[in-house]
C-alpha cells in the first residue's frame, strides 16, 4: 500500500482496518468503544493501536464491493427494504413531530445459498424498478439465468432489458395489465400466462422462491440491527455495505 504513495505512509493496512469495521459492525459499537475493544485484545502485543479517528477515517475510504462468485445458470430474487438513519424509536416522531426518514438497501440474492450477489443503497424516494438493470449489471461474476421479483419491477424497460441480456423474467406482472402491440414481447407472454393460469406460472418459475430475499433481509436487521449510526449518505452506505459481506461471510 506503501509503495509509490505520496505524504506518511501508512501505519496500518486496509485489511486490519477492514477487519475492525467488521467487529464494529457486529457488535454495534461506536467508534471509541471499537479503539478500546482494540487496545484490550492487543494489549503488550502490538506497537500501536489506531484511534477512534483514525478508524473512523479510513474504514470510510475503504473500496468494499460484493464479488461473490457463485457459479452458472443461477437464479435471483430482488427486492428492496427500509433502514433507518437514527436509532431514537417511534417517540421522537411523536412528540417532536420530526421524521428523519429512511435509506432503501436493494438486493439481488441467489435463491439457493441467501448470499447477496449485488446491492444499492438509495435515499426513501427511489422506485425498486429502477434499480433491476443496475443490481443484474453489478453481478459480473455471475451467469444469471432468472429474475424473481414483485410487481414493483413490472415495467416494459426491464422486460426489455432481461430479454437482450437473455434472462428469464419472473417477475408478477400487475393485475389490470393488458396485451398490447408496443409492450415488450416477454411482457405480453407473462401477463397471458398469468392471467390464465396464475397458479401454475407461479410453479413454473419458482415464484415463491423470491422470499428468500425476506430471509436475507430478516437476518441482517437480527444480526446488525434495523439503522445505521452513519450520518452522512456515503458513510451508511459503506456501514451496509460491510454488513452485507459480512453477512455473505456468515453464509459459508
Amino acid at each position: 500500500m506503501n509503495e509509490g504513495k505520496r505524504g506518511a505512509a501508512y501505519d496500518y493496512p486496509d485489511s486490519f482496518v477492514q477487519l475492525l469495521g467488521y467487529v464494529k459492525a457486529y457488535f454495534h459499537l461506536p467508534y471509541r468503544q471499537t479503539e478500546g475493544v482494540v487496545k484490550a485484545h492487543a494489549a503488550k502485543k502490538v506497537p500501536s493501536i489506531p484511534n477512534y479517528s483514525t478508524i473512523n477515517r479510513r474504514v470510510n475510504k475503504l473500496d468494499i464491493k460484493i464479488n461473490e462468485r457463485v457459479g452458472n445458470d443461477i437464479v435471483i430474487a430482488l427486492d428492496s427494504t427500509g433502514i433507518k438513519v437514527a436509532n431514537r424509536g417511534e417517540w421522537i416522531r411523536h412528540k417532536w413531530h420530526i421524521r428523519r426518514g429512511y435509506l432503501k438497501i436493494h438486493v439481488a440474492v441467489d435463491i439457493k445459498n441467501k448470499k447477496i450477489i449485488s446491492l444499492e443503497v438509495t435515499s426513501e424516494e427511489v422506485h425498486d424498478g429502477k434499480l433491476l438493470k443496475k443490481l443484474v449489471d453489478n453481478d459480473s461474476e455471475n451467469k444469471v439465468k432468472r429474475v424473481l421479483a414483485d410487481g414493483m419491477y413490472d415495467s416494459n424497460n426491464n422486460f426489455r432489458y432481461l430479454s437482450n441480456r437473455h434472462i428469464k423474467p419472473g417477475i408478477k406482472t400487475k393485475s389490470n395489465s393488458k396485451v398490447r402491440s408496443t409492450n415488450c414481447h416477454a411482457r405480453n407472454m407473462s401477463v397471458i400466462k398469468q392471467q390464465t393460469n396464475l397458479k401454475r406460472w407461479k410453479h413454473s418459475v419458482s415464484y415463491g422462491k423470491r422470499w428468500m430475499a425476506e430471509t436475507v433481509f430478516s437476518c441482517i436487521k437480527r444480526m446488525f440491527g434495523e439503522y445505521v449510526n452513519a450520518r452522512k449518505f456515503h458513510n451508511m452506505t459503506k456501514e451496509l455495505m460491510i454488513k452485507a459481506t459480512l453477512y455473505n461471510m456468515f453464509m459459508l
